[in-house]
């Protein structure tokens, strides 16, 4: 089955994920554009994002710019695509790169739009003790993901889920949603919702220190942000001993009796530990 050209935008291994998704069933991009090569790691070296990675791997081209600059734009436009998937991408598309395909951009969106939208809806889901959430195709305008809603899928959230094992299962979920969904958008029999824009609100880019937690706080709120900021940027605390302030990460956590309790541990300098053998 011959499907339309599209061009795919994607950064991090939420976008890799469903890049390679799409390819597995027959949806291969003309052209992959993906954030440029930024320092990582504690050596701070100049590292490809997981998406220019897999699909360099797999032989399709891929675009780095910098900025969306109008002769980007028109590089972009040169590939002759009917439509864009971004996923993940972490810039904004202007309106003339969205006006660049004929059947337009379509993202896919880790939240139940309106709810959460912006740069961190499944932190957000957590933080808020929700119990569902779930994943939107939605047509791309200018406003940050205040487009018509293609596609919809509400998940149940488990009770002891963190980002960890939440945003992966959401990313597989949306990937399967994107397939199903592409067929009928292709042949432009899909006209979209309109999201009830009163009802929007907005999960907002988390910083390093939101992860900070003071055990001697509210425990329903040290689980939620536990469970929120769990893949990244990470939760810890400080402890202070015989006058030395230390800063302690939490690996794994858990919540009974409405008691927020550490239990695997890396202080600073030290090697993973029990929290039980740290404060005996």
């Amino acid at each position: 089955m011959s499907h339309k050209p599209f061009i795919f935008f994607g950064t991090p291994y939420v976008a890799r994920d469903t890049l390679a998704y799409l390819v597995e069933h027959g949806y291969t991009p003309s052209l992959v554009v993906s954030s440029p090569d930024a320092l990582r790691g504690r050596g701070m070296t100049l590292t490809p994002s997981e998406t220019k990675v897999w699909a360099l791997e797999h032989e399709i081209p891929v675009f780095s710019p910098e900025k969306l600059t109008s002769d980007v734009v028109e590089e972009i436009r040169s590939y002759g695509a009917d439509y864009a998937v971004v996923v993940a991408y972490g810039k904004f598309l202007p309106q003339s790169l969205i006006d660049a395909f004929p059947l337009g951009a379509i993202n896919v969106h880790y939240s139940l739009l309106p709810k959460y939208r912006g740069a961190s809806p499944v932190e957000a889901a957590l933080l808020a003790g929700d119990e569902t959430t779930g994943v939107a195709i939605q047509r791309m305008v200018k406003e940050m993901d205040a487009g018509d809603v293609l596609a919809v899928k509400e998940v149940a959230i488990a009770p002891e889920e963190t980002t960890r094992e939440l945003r992966p299962r959401l990313v597989h979920i949306g990937a399967e949603l994107l397939v199903t969904t592409l067929p009928a958008f292709e042949r432009g029999e899909l006209m979209g919702v309109s999201q009830d824009h009163e009802k929007a609100t907005f999960a907002r880019k988390i910083e390093k220190i939101a992860g900070e937690l003071d055990l001697s706080g509210d425990a329903l709120t040290n689980w939620r942000t536990y469970r929120a900021y769990a893949e990244s940027p990470g939760t810890y605390f400080f402890t202070e001993k015989k006058g030395a302030r230390t800063r302690v990460k939490i690996k794994t956590a858990t919540f009974e009796n409405n008691q927020f309790t550490p239990l695997r541990i890396v202080p600073e300098g030290r090697s993973e530990m029990n929290y039980a053998d740290f404060v005996r």
